[in-house]
């Protein structure tokens, strides 16, 4: 079995390397990941400039373009194949609810699924940043990849509907302390609206967007809910975002 990864915190990033390390015993593992960090770089590819690829020896590769380029690149220049499965990750931070639509590291994942290649996201979410009054703790990078494993392994056998991916989140908790993995449904994540408004040093003004998460809205089966209960999450995503139920309204209001 051939396994391509990549991410978008970057080559040097100790989640991949987690990642490709705890899945080597399935297969062949190809690591393709940008040069820097590329964090919510969303599903862009680099159309206007060139882009390069560095062998860093034993299988792992950097690039100058996104996550979705590193799989892209990946697939056509590097593996020289269709890999059978293609992970992503493991991300520094929380990729839950709408986070995915902002996310390189669900991103390279949609590439995959965008050609039928089985896909996964991972992403280790830092509770202190999730929780009110949690206390910060060192990302368990290595519990994370074996959580990975295990979700890898027990869904190896499943087939998956076209077009489609896993976005898995886990929380960074001691191994002990993780209550399981569940199935869980896309939540919706709200963050505080910030725009931090500067002047550089030759008078002209600069911004900062972004801010802190805030909370998300309440429903029991979703990912967010699910991290909080201390679950493992796992999303399925289907490219087709069409809205069925509004889809069977449009058409009766414009057949009128």
């Amino acid at each position: 079995m051939k396994i391509l990864i990549s991410n978008d915190d970057g080559i040097e990033s100790p989640g991949i390397r987690a990642l490709a390390e705890a899945v080597k015993s399935f297969g062949e593992v190809y690591v393709v990941a940008p040069h820097r960090e590329r964090s919510t770089a969303g599903h862009s590819l680099t159309l206007h400039k060139p882009l390069r690829i560095q062998s860093l020896g034993n299988n792992y590769f950097s690039t100058s373009g996104t996550p979705a380029d590193c799989v892209y690149l990946g697939i056509r220049e590097i593996v020289k194949g269709r890999p059978d499965v293609i992970l992503s990750g493991i991300n520094r931070g929380a990729n839950l609810g709408t986070d995915r639509y902002y996310s390189g590291t669900v991103a390279a994942a949609r590439e995959g699924a965008l050609m039928n290649i089985r896909s996964y996201a991972f992403s280790l979410v830092d509770m202190a940043a999730t929780l009110p009054n949690h206390p910060k703790e060192p990302l368990r990078f290595e519990m994370a990849a074996q959580m990975a494993k295990r979700v890898l392994e027990s869904t190896l056998n499943t087939s998956f509907p076209a077009h489609s991916l896993l976005n898995v989140n886990v929380p960074n908790l001691e191994a002990s302390q993780v209550k399981g993995i569940k199935v869980a449904r896309q939540g919706i994540r709200y963050y505080k609206d910030e725009v931090t408004k500067r002047v550089d040093p030759r008078g002209r003004d600069y911004y900062w967007i972004g801010g802190a998460y805030e909370r998300f809205e309440e429903a029991p089966l979703s990912d967010c809910h699910i991290i909080e209960e201390g679950f493992v999450s796992v999303v399925p995503i289907n490219i087709d975002c069409t809205h069925n139920e509004f889809y069977t309204t449009l058409e009766r209001t414009l057949k009128k």
